[in-house]
């Protein structure tokens, strides 16, 4: 067990925003975290990496309890957050923006500088331009490549397909496939349940800052009721 998030409860001042919220992922897995806009999806991550500490509950990194550390010591612990406005540097090139990430990780492993452009060929072939230059789609493909820079034991991805064409969502399908097959772990926030069936393995649904309802994914995808309820297709 990678991470293990147990009654956790965070709020934005005085708005309970999560409610004894509770998790689990094994290492190398893909989980969603499904759920409509503005349902805690974000927060959770937000909780996980302790850039939005839960008041109460724990919360167990690499079978350590990591409740209320900040984010950079989450980081150097070995989590990767991406969120969904992904935060890369739009002053240093794409190449740098890959460089920086490697020399502030304290992390080593198979995914380098090389590997990396392997993986992303549209990363070497924009390493010159800025950040703020490059189109979203390769902004998307630039934050998960800086992640993995930093060799991560999991990476939070929040609404890694929203606002993508289709056949760069199908190209991100194919590097997250990539990815697992090398042992990566993933938790990903994602409205898009189309999307999370071709890349997670299960699911669960949050409703008002609350789990209503958890399964595998093609569970979750061959329940109608609970889809109607709280989806969106």
């Amino acid at each position: 067990m990678i991470l293990q998030v147990q009654s956790i409860n965070t709020y934005y001042d005085t708005s309970h925003i999560l409610q004894d919220i509770s998790l689990l992922v094994d290492s190398g897995e893909v989980v969603a975290l499904l759920g409509r806009n503005g349902v805690g999806k974000t927060t959770t991550l937000r909780s996980i990496m302790g850039l939005t500490p839960p008041r109460s509950g724990t919360i167990h990194f690499k079978e350590t309890e990591v409740t209320g550390k900040p984010a950079y010591a989450m980081a150097r612990l070995g989590l990767a957050y991406i969120p969904d406005d992904l935060r890369i540097f739009p002053d240093l090139t794409c190449r740098e923006n890959l460089e920086i990430a490697q020399k502030l990780s304290h992390q080593t492993g198979y995914y380098t500088l090389e590997k990396v452009e392997e993986l992303f060929p549209i990363l070497r072939a924009r390493k010159k331009q800025k950040g703020l230059n490059l189109s979203g789609g390769e902004k998307k493909m630039l934050s998960l490549g800086r992640a993995l820079m930093a060799n991560p034991g999991l990476i939070l991805l929040d609404e890694p397909s929203e606002g993508l064409a289709p056949l760069i969502v199908r190209s991100l399908i194919e590097v997250i496939h990539e990815i697992q097959e090398r042992g990566m772990t993933l938790l990903l926030a994602d409205q898009n349940i189309k999307f999370c069936r071709q890349v997670c393995s299960r699911g669960y649904i949050i409703e008002k800052g609350t789990i209503v309802h958890n399964d595998t994914m093609e569970g979750i995808w061959n329940n109608e009721a609970v889809i109607k309820k709280y989806l969106v297709l």
